[in-house]
């Protein structure tokens, strides 16, 4: 039996991003505040190949992440945005 996932339209709070990868993939990100959860799902065209459910207090964390990488990897954008290494 194959199973598939409802596709629900993305909630107010939340934004998509494109895979570089292409082929129908992205990333969705929905913020769930009557659950204290921000919602990873990752998409290929109308199917959600998975999720990933952050609590609230994690976010920071994550948010901390991304940021030292992008100020650890990667040029200033005054040099073109290109990768540093």
């Amino acid at each position: 039996m194959t199973l598939v996932a409802q596709v629900l339209p993305l909630p107010s709070r939340g934004e998509i991003y494109v895979d570089a990868r292409g082929e129908g993939r992205a990333l969705r990100v929905s913020w769930h505040h009557d659950e204290d959860t921000v919602v990873l799902s990752l998409w290929r065209g109308a199917l959600c190949a998975g999720s990933f459910r952050l609590r609230i207090e994690d976010v920071p964390g994550l948010i901390n992440t991304l940021v030292r990488g992008l100020s650890e990897g990667y040029a200033p954008v005054a040099n073109g945005g290109r990768h540093a290494g």
